[in-house]
């Protein structure tokens, strides 16, 4: 390892070996996680963290427009209808 290492200019031969057993695992030598497997849970964990965000936002306009409908009292007019009796 230290020789490909050297000839590549790399300077630690635990990067080499690093990449040969990624190499390994993604060509099913190897046990372990494979880099695509990798790659697609770190994205459904982004997109987890981006839901919750977005679900603490709605929980957040629920409950202002919630208080806000309570603080005004509930109307028994509806916004679409009208105060006066057609002729």
């Amino acid at each position: 390892m230290k020789a490909v290492a050297a000839k590549l200019g790399i300077a630690a031969a635990e990067t080499v070996r690093t990449w040969v057993r990624k190499a390994e695992v993604d060509g099913s030598q190897r046990p372990g996680v494979t880099t695509e497997e990798a790659a697609k849970v770190n994205g459904l964990r982004a997109e987890e963290a981006e839901l919750r965000r977005a679900n603490e936002i709605l929980k957040a306009a629920s409950a202002f427009f919630g208080s806000s409908t309570a603080a005004r009292g509930k109307s028994s007019v509806t916004p679409w209808t009208t105060t006066t009796k057609p002729r």
